[in-house]
């Protein structure tokens, strides 16, 4: 019998219970290899595309647009065109059947929760997954105004190799809001401080925009607990930023104004959602969180500029293994920024992508961070 391969719901993130077929990039009949974009799935969070894992005729759409489904639910079938629609049809019936008997199971597992660490002074919150592996864990950084759920499509499939863990800035979601100066000086030193708590000597640093620049003066003041670097449209490479945007994130007070303010970080303005507003505004009603971001902003780019340029040190880490992506269209840093980086860094520009490579291109960026880490 000819191998029939199921597709289904994904889990983009680790607290993701159900999502829906927002469209189909791929029609029914159509070839499909692995990597290539066979739907829209909208969840409560963000839409994000699916990419195939397998390659193969797409024989059979089982998931109208717009259903809300459970995670693991069958949404397609992919098949070699010689079997008959009957086998399909078996098929689905028998996986549906297998599906609904095991669903009171699946609602019995719980997403692993995050934890509070307390260290010089500051509670600091990260959530931790693949503790079951061994060798360097990665650490998840995010950028300015972000928190750990930025990591949504990118801490699970990590964790199936790696012990993982994303932290929560100083200033930023369940950490304390106070931030001292503010700069990367001082973000990078708590980061540093978390790593010795946790008994951590050496860690793969995966920085998001800001969160990359704090990542690179970690690696700098600190290279000996660096085993790798991969930036994502990082910060401190040079002085050109988008100075409106931090100052209208941290003025934003209602969702019609927070919206647009969103949407300049990618190329693909439909992936914010109305969720994705309402939870950063319950953060920035937080005691301290307005002054913590303002504090941030003014110390790292103040004056509409990037005040910390860390470009001309990279060749001081000519031991640690560096990587930089970056999307071709993003609005907030320019990705010309890449050009003629000093040291061996290896460059990946992504076509189509804003400044949120690892929301948008999550499995190419997680591909990338794996080769890394094995590296």
């Amino acid at each position: 019998m000819a191998e029939i391969t199921p597709i289904t719901m994904p889990k983009f993130g680790l607290a993701m219970t159900e999502g829906k077929v927002a469209s189909w990039a791929r029609p029914e009949g159509a070839q499909v290899s692995v990597g290539d974009e066979l739907a829209d799935i909208e969840t409560s969070k963000i839409t994000n595309a699916y990419e195939s894992p397998v390659k193969g005729t797409l024989r059979r759409h089982v998931a109208p647009e717009g259903e809300d489904l459970p995670v693991g639910a069958l949404i397609a079938v992919v098949a070699d065109p010689a079997v008959p629609e009957a086998e399909i049809d078996s098929f689905i019936e028998r996986f549906q059947a297998e599906f609904a008997s095991h669903a009171g199971e699946a609602a019995v597992e719980k997403p692993p929760e995050p934890e509070i660490l307390e260290v010089r002074g500051l509670s600091l919150r990260f959530l931790e997954t693949g503790r079951e592996h061994e060798g360097r864990p990665v650490l998840l950084i995010h950028g300015f105004g972000g928190d750990l759920n930025n990591w949504l499509f990118t801490q699970p499939a990590l964790s199936e190799a790696h012990r993982t863990i994303a932290l929560d800035l100083p200033g930023h979601g369940g950490s304390s809001k106070h931030v001292g100066a503010g700069d990367l000086a001082s973000l990078s030193g708590a980061v540093f401080a978390f790593l010795e708590a946790r008994g951590i000597a050496k860690a793969h640093l995966v920085g998001h925009s800001l969160g990359g620049a704090v990542a690179l003066r970690l690696a700098l003041d600190k290279p000996a607990h660096v085993a790798s670097l991969t930036l994502l449209a990082p910060a401190a490479l040079g002085e050109a930023i988008d100075g409106e945007f931090a100052e209208s994130f941290i003025a934003a007070s209602r969702r019609k104004q927070l919206q647009p303010v969103l949407e300049k970080l990618f190329a693909d303005t439909k992936l914010v959602s109305r969720d994705m507003a309402e939870d950063l505004l319950k953060f920035k009603r937080l005691d301290g969180a307005q002054e913590a971001l303002t504090a941030i902003a003014d110390a790292n780019f103040g004056g509409g500029r990037q005040r910390e340029i860390l470009r001309e040190r990279l060749g001081e880490l000519d031991g640690i293994p560096i990587q930089v992506i970056w999307g071709e269209l993003d609005a907030i840093i320019p990705v010309g920024q890449v050009e003629g980086l000093p040291g061996p860094v290896r460059v990946h520009r992504l076509s189509g992508t804003g400044h949120m490579p690892h929301m948008e291109k999550a499995a190419e960026v997680n591909r990338l961070i794996l080769e890394q880490a094995r590296g």
